[in-house]
């Protein structure tokens, strides 16, 4: 349970190359066959290296039973990639190499020998790689049968990297499409194979398909439907990750009251669920509840009743039989939370389980204040990033560092999605999620993001921003490079001067700025001095074109590596606000945006005190106090805020915007009518 850091980072190194063919062998589409003995040597040597590049050869022995076609495979321990490749077939992709044979080399004899060679990149360091793996068997001179899962759940989380949950659909309420998407298809889970994703993580409220005591019987046609989904994402070489999700608030949140009754139907569901699944391959996996809480207790208590939740679930599991005895099992923290005081009693508790198949699981939506736009958290500075960094070290060096390998169950910012306004700015939000893998990666934790329809669109199987979607993909394996923002606003009525950004190249190399496939060039459309980037005058002036409000052009600065980044080109003038009446029901501020954007909302009082459900801060919540339309061209004061306002005093909203000065507005609150004036 405890391996030295080194002995865990080969271990890592060496399995998420494989983790296709390792859940490949455990199933009927494998292409070995089971009775076949597998065993292979590699010899791995560097013949010549330059800076930036290198060449190798690769020698691949089978020891076991004679084959007829091949695949290796290993991961990059320092970024190297393969450039170009010969007497074999590339199929890398980023970190994970993946060589394939040819048809003059695809049989290999008992002891067989076949090479091939290739020309690689790298920065930094060019340290030989482990883990080498031939047709799925871990390449280490022994010869047995082929695997049938994973060595210890370190392999089998690494695996997993990365998952995507399928939110909002077997674990809302009312039925699978009552919270807005379509029932799940198999086309739905090839497409998110398609994307990159090796795992899905697969909430369930069984709650409302679950019967009345003792016998808490779930309807049959609920588990069915459930094994019918964990039947095609397996198909599909998608991990499966099944818990029982919004459960935890809905009656397992009682269980310091109601402890009996509680922990009767906790332990009756999991019977039937393991029973039912226990035969399954070892690419399913259980995971005890999401994110539990406990009425009525201190968080230290309640660390005390998620151990004895965690431990139930364990022993219900466990002695249920099947391929359950080693299955992979994980545990959630209180609230699923990496603050140490979470995280010591969750490490506490598995450590004294001294079962190598079990994992650890925490969530992750940013600091709050970004995440929500609060309190003047408009961008992603080094205080929001400062959090993230503590959190996923924190469970890496309590966790991770100690064998016992750790899920981000659920990640993404709070409130983002497809048919709302844009709350954290996006190239704000992008550098965020950038970072978060980037994190993920140095922490060795494996992410899963959450979507519940707001990433992929479910009904025509595309993804909503394919920008975005594309971003997520690449930055599972690669930094990306950015700018200090990732807009450029042109006053419409100005001279357009050159204009300046920071290039944050998070190690990588700046190649240039590009608009669609033409390349800007350098001294006359943009200078770079150490790190900053400057577009000149005429540039603009061209990108600019006829200078109507909103996006003229978009540029995008490339690097050695990752995604491009997008800057925006825009034009716009001050916004202007006019006098508005409503009630506490409904007030909106009449709003020219003229091609700006709304940044964050403060509030205040004559005396100096904040108005607002945000009492302790004068900047309130982006959505919550207030909310705007572009196409309506109104800002919507919510009931939210209204509802706080004091009668009769006037309270001073200072609007605050991306490419423009602030604007100050007067709302007054008699009664239920709400007056607005502009100053």
């Amino acid at each position: 349970m405890n391996p030295t850091t080194g002995q865990r980072r080969r271990l890592r190194l060496g399995v998420i190359a494989a983790s296709a063919l390792a859940l490949l062998a455990t199933s009927p589409l494998g292409a070995v066959s089971a009775q076949a003995a597998q065993g292979c040597e590699v010899g791995y040597q560097v013949t010549g290296q330059w800076s930036g590049g290198f060449n190798a050869n690769v020698e691949v022995t089978n020891l076991g039973d004679p084959i007829d076609g091949w695949t290796l495979e290993w991961s990059w321990p320092d970024g190297q990639r393969v450039t170009k490749l010969w007497s074999a077939k590339d199929k890398s992709a980023g970190d994970a190499a993946k060589v394939e044979s040819l048809g003059y080399n695809a049989k290999l004899a008992t002891g067989g020998s076949t090479s091939f060679g290739f020309t690689g990149s790298w920065t930094g360091a060019n340290t030989d790689p482990t883990g080498f793996r031939l047709n799925g068997r871990l390449c280490d001179g022994t010869v047995g049968e082929p695997s049938t899962g994973w060595a210890n759940a370190e392999e089998q989380v690494a695996a997993m990297q990365p998952g995507w949950n399928v939110g909002n659909t077997l674990d809302s309420l009312g039925g699978e499409t009552n919270w807005g998407n379509p029932m799940i298809t198999e086309a739905q889970l090839q497409t998110v194979k398609a994307a990159g994703y090796n795992s899905i993580r697969l909430p369930v409220t069984w709650d409302e398909f679950t019967g009345e005591s003792p016998d808490y019987t779930i309807a049959p046609e609920r588990m069915e439907r459930v094994a019918q989904v964990v039947d095609w994402a397996l198909a599909n070489d998608l991990q499966v990750m099944l818990n029982i999700h919004h459960d935890s608030w809905m009656w397992i949140d009682q269980l310091p009251s109601n402890h009996d009754n509680v922990m009767a139907k906790f332990e009756a569901m999991w019977t039937q669920i393991a029973t039912r699944f226990k035969d399954y391959p070892a690419g399913l996996s259980f995971e005890s509840n999401n994110e539990p809480a406990f009425e009525g207790v201190s968080l230290e208590e309640g660390d005390v009743y998620n151990a004895e939740l965690n431990q139930a679930f364990y022993d219900v599991v466990r002695n249920s039989g099947g391929n359950n005895g080693d299955r992979l099992l994980i545990l959630p923290s209180l609230h699923t939370n990496a603050e140490q005081v979470r995280l010591d009693p969750l490490k506490t508790m598995i450590e004294g389980l001294e079962d190598p198949m079990v994992a650890a699981t925490i969530h992750y939506y940013g600091f709050w204040p970004f995440t929500v736009n609060i309190a003047g958290f408009t961008t992603y500075n080094e205080q929001v990033q400062q959090d993230l960094a503590g959190y996923f070290q924190r469970a890496h060096d309590t966790l991770v560092a100690n064998g016992i390998p750790v899920i981000v169950g659920e990640w993404a910012v709070f409130n983002y999605s497809h048919w709302s306004p844009e709350r954290i700015e996006q190239g704000e939000m992008l550098k965020f999620f950038e970072d978060l893998q980037f994190q993920a990666r140095e922490n060795e934790l494996t992410t899963m993001l959450w979507d519940a329809g707001q990433f992929l669109n479910r009904e025509t199987l595309e993804w909503r921003d394919p920008y975005i979607a594309e971003r997520l993909q690449t930055e599972v394996t690669s930094r990306s490079g950015t700018t200090s923002f990732d807009r450029i606003y042109l006053e419409q009525s100005g001279t357009i001067t050159d204009e300046s950004l920071t290039l944050n190249r998070n190690g990588l190399d700046f190649e240039g700025l590009w608009e669609g496939n033409v390349k800007l060039s350098e001294g006359t459309d943009y200078t770079v001095s150490g790190d900053t980037l400057t577009l000149t005058a005429a540039a603009l002036t061209r990108l600019a074109g006829d200078r109507a409000y909103g996006v003229n052009a978009i540029v995008e600065a490339r690097f050695s590596a990752g995604s491009p980044w997008r800057i925006y080109i825009k034009s716009n003038d001050q916004p202007v606000l006019s006098d508005a009446t409503g009630t506490t029901t409904s007030f909106d501020i009449p709003t020219e945006f003229n091609g700006d954007n709304l940044a964050t909302m403060e509030a205040r009082y004559a005396d100096g005190t904040n108005a607002g459900p945000a009492t302790w801060t004068p900047f309130q919540e982006f959505g919550h106090s207030f909310i705007y339309d572009y196409e309506a061209g109104t800002i919507i004061l919510n009931t939210a805020f209204l509802d706080t306002l004091r009668e009769g005093e006037p309270a001073t909203l200072t609007f605050h915007w991306w490419g423009s000065d602030t604007v100050a507005y007067t709302v007054t609150k008699t009664g239920t009518t709400v007056t607005g004036t502009a100053t």
